[in-house]
């Protein structure tokens, strides 16, 4: 292997059971318009049984591609094998690179360039998925630069993309080999915050995100327990990188909307009743050290609502709310006496006996610097709109949000 030159990309390739995913993942690689001398592969294969370890050694044999490989017993996990890619990369920048997945040819080239050209630190490059979903918010236009709290990039925190060395060399930033889930989201969030600036291509597909026919996927694996473990970890992370006011509560909406909601989504009603009681005991101390006023207050109200039952403890009115969305019914909008302020009117909505606030269903839109009450419509007669008009402003007022959110994603 040649390490005379200094390549540009390191690309770290961790592999278990990766086979035959694995051949397509590495021809990608050698299939790169960079260029064979401006990239190196370090490639772990953490204990697997089915040749994927052999396959490595093979392929290093005669690949142009400078490739170093690495056999070890089982981590338990992807984080292990990328600390280890980590510590032996010579590159530029690195690549994280799942051993079932796969390039776009220009991906490397057209990152580092970004890279270079805008002095960033974080490259995200477009991900299509392959029998799988794949985010896709974020793939709105190709940006040099752009702020972390507007865009949409904090709703993508794989590790699949572009990171610069010196960046993991200055702040000591590793996977978190004890988090047995969501430690690649905390990876790339604290490089984002403490990085030099993302950069976004959405020109041009980088990446394909491969699903596996036996579904062997390391984001589907692990118990609500290790869920909730996630989520105290990345919201520990925005309290302690991020200054208290209306940026942190931006981010915190991440944790709080992708990760918490979904522990308490309607199949929780199937759920054994002890079950039911120990997610709310999980949920109770993030809720008590990170659950504040300006963040309620950027979420829409059907998804505050839940996570304000659950601030409260109450499974009783959690369960309400939930059979109301269930049956897809549509919640009146009233307005204030005054007609300024405007609640959409879902169950226990001021119900004396239920102990929530008129704020906890009032619609309200984020701004940068905090957030504002919706104007109320002209047309909406008080005290209450007649049920047609409802409808009507509720589609308003959810267009209104859509609007506001495409411009974040745009931002």
């Amino acid at each position: 292997m040649n390490v005379t030159r200094t390549p540009d990309v390191s690309v770290i390739v961790g592999a278990y059971q990766a086979m035959p995913y694995l051949i397509r993942c590495l021809e990608s690689v050698e299939a790169q318009t960079i260029g064979a001398d401006r990239i190196e592969i370090i490639a772990v294969d953490d204990g697997s049984t089915d040749g994927t370890g052999e396959y490595l050694e093979e392929f290093a044999a005669r690949s142009p591609v400078p490739t170093r490989v690495i056999r070890q017993k089982n981590s338990g996990g992807p984080s292990g094998p990328r600390n280890v890619g980590i510590g032996l990369a010579r590159g530029r920048y690195v690549f994280f690179l799942d051993a079932d997945d796969y390039f776009g040819d220009e991906a490397l080239e057209r990152m580092v360039d970004m890279a270079d050209r805008a002095g960033t630190d974080v490259v995200l490059g477009k991900v299509v998925g392959v029998n799988r979903g794949a985010p896709q918010s974020m793939w709105t236009r190709t940006q040099e630069r752009v702020d972390v709290h507007r865009s949409k990039v904090i709703y993508t925190l794989s590790a699949q993309k572009l990171f610069r060395r010196e960046l993991l060399l200055r702040t000591g930033l590793r996977f978190d080999e004890e988090l047995k889930t969501g430690e690649d989201a905390l990876f790339t969030m604290e490089a984002y915050l403490r990085g030099a600036g993302v950069s976004v291509i959405s020109d041009y597909t980088c990446y394909h995100l491969v699903g596996r026919e036996d579904g062997n996927h390391a984001t589907r694996r692990g118990s609500y327990v290790l869920r909730f473990e996630a989520v105290a970890a990345m919201a520990a992370l925005i309290h302690r990188l991020e200054p208290p006011g209306p940026k942190r509560d931006l981010l915190m909406v991440r944790p709080f909307t992708v990760g918490l909601l979904q522990q308490f989504a309607p199949g929780i009603l199937k759920q054994p009743e002890s079950e039911r009681k120990h997610r709310m005991e999980l949920a109770a101390p993030i809720m008590e050290a990170y659950w504040t006023d300006g963040v309620a207050r950027r979420i829409k109200v059907g998804e505050r609502l839940r996570l304000v039952c659950v601030a409260h403890g109450r499974l009783d009115l959690l369960a309400d709310v939930l059979r109301f969305l269930q049956a897809k019914e549509v919640p009146e909008l009233v307005a204030s006496e005054d007609g300024g302020r405007l609640f959409l009117a879902y169950p226990h909505f001021r119900d004396p006996d239920a102990g929530l606030r008129d704020e906890d269903y009032e619609v309200t839109v984020p701004d940068w610097h905090g957030t504002r009450r919706v104007e109320r419509p002209k047309r909406v007669p008080r005290p209450a709109p007649k049920p047609s008009t409802t409808r009507r402003v509720v589609r308003r007022v959810r267009r209104d949000l859509r609007r506001w959110r495409a411009r974040l994603g745009a931002g």
